[in-house]
């Protein structure tokens, strides 16, 4: 099974005629997501065992690329989900059983999502303003407040992380564990009003002593930079498949602007089909260059993660170079369809417009741009100088 299977073209089709609606309406995917999860789309990391499809992730990146071709802020949300279940695949694959609960709940229907993110915070994994404070049965209180929540109205299990300052003799400790829907002590925010990506419906959660149990806790790790498996996970899956959705954006307005050339007309040429200009021409022509560039990138990258490839500390360079490549190329895509489509697509309502907005989300993502060739320079030049 591939992801013509797993998503067939019918649903992709239903998907793709509900994402307008969503994106006026700033409301979030219901009826995507219920269809998703009946086609057994969010158990693609699942074991077959367990009535998953059993994927890696480069199949599952091709599935993503193709569900962003209909509905890019459905393919992100669901992203934080593929993310939590990927993360569990890759450390199982590499010896690691700690997160084999999460694909187990997986397949009961569960429904993961990402509370990392931290305003002001541009250590990202490395450090958190958001407070842990044990308890004494060894759970955590988490106090702080976590940003762009994909499927905030229909998670189930929040994976958060937050500092325990006084852990490791006053230099601090990391805290990773999964926050029950049900659990006291936070709140959603209803302050989704963004230029894009609106029906992932990416809330504020405002954590106030928010309980996470013990047995919910799955890692302590020190403060800063460090190799423990998890990192590699998290980023590995976060960073490629956040790169499906964005090359399946370029890949749709790519579509859309060829079809918008081969439809407009000269006047001054007698009618003849822009199809025909040689200005047009080449912008398609160079749309299309820079996106095969990008398909074999992105599904390279993922396939070595699923082959255990050791990159050593190439590893890191090669996800964020990935995800860079990935956003950038697609707003240059998307930016070229337009010019191509005239100024039709400058109305609301049409879809270059919204993959207009929706691809500029692609900058706000970590690893940005700057942290990015940061990371790759530190791992060609070594580190500056102090």
């Amino acid at each position: 099974m591939g992801p013509e299977q797993l998503l067939p073209d019918s649903l992709l089709e239903r998907i793709r005629g509900r994402a307008a609606g969503y994106d006026a309406k700033n409301a979030f995917f219901f009826e995507d997501l219920e269809e998703l999860t009946a086609a057994g789309y969010l158990k693609a990391f699942v074991p077959a065992s367990d009535g998953g499809s059993g994927f890696g992730l480069e199949t599952v990146a091709g599935c993503q690329r193709r569900l962003a071709t209909a509905a890019p802020a459905t393919a992100l949300a669901v992203n934080m989900h593929l993310v939590w279940t990927g993360v569990a695949r890759v450390l199982a694959d590499r010896g690691d059983a700690s997160l084999d609960f999460v694909l187990s709940e997986a397949a009961k229907g569960e429904i993961f999502a990402f509370g990392n993110s931290e305003a002001g915070n541009d250590a990202v994994l490395f450090d958190s303003l958001t407070e842990a404070r044990p308890l004494p049965d060894g759970g955590y209180g988490f106090t702080g407040t976590k940003i762009f929540t994909s499927l905030s109205p229909a998670w189930t299990r929040l994976g958060i992380f937050g500092k325990d300052s006084a852990a490791r003799g006053g230099e601090g400790e990391l805290v990773h564990g999964f926050l029950d829907r049900a659990a006291p002590g936070y709140e959603l925010l209803d302050d989704w009003n963004t230029l894009g990506m609106r029906a992932s419906q990416s809330n504020t959660t405002v954590l106030r002593g928010a309980v996470v149990p013990a047995h919910r806790i799955f890692r302590k790790l020190p403060v800063g930079p460090n190799a423990d498996p998890l990192i590699f996970a998290i980023f590995a899956c976060f960073e490629t498949l956040l790169a499906a959705v964005y090359t399946g954006v370029g890949e749709r307005a790519l579509t859309l602007g060829v079809e918008a050339a081969k439809r407009r007309t000269s006047f001054k040429n007698g009618g003849r089909s822009y199809a025909q200009d040689p200005d047009i021409r080449w912008k398609i022509a160079e749309a299309a260059m820079v996106m095969d560039a990008l398909y074999p990138h992105l599904a390279q990258v993922a396939r070595d993660v699923d082959a255990l490839v050791d990159h050593g500390n190439q590893w890191f360079p090669k996800l964020v170079g990935l995800k860079v490549r990935a956003t950038e190329t697609a707003r240059t895509v998307v930016d070229t369809a337009i010019r191509v489509s005239g100024g039709s697509s400058y109305f609301r309502g049409t879809e270059l417009e919204r993959l207009y907005r929706d691809v500029l989300a692609g900058i706000f993502h970590p690893s940005d741009d700057e942290s990015a060739h940061n990371t790759v320079a530190n791992a060609w030049l070594g580190p500056l100088e102090e």
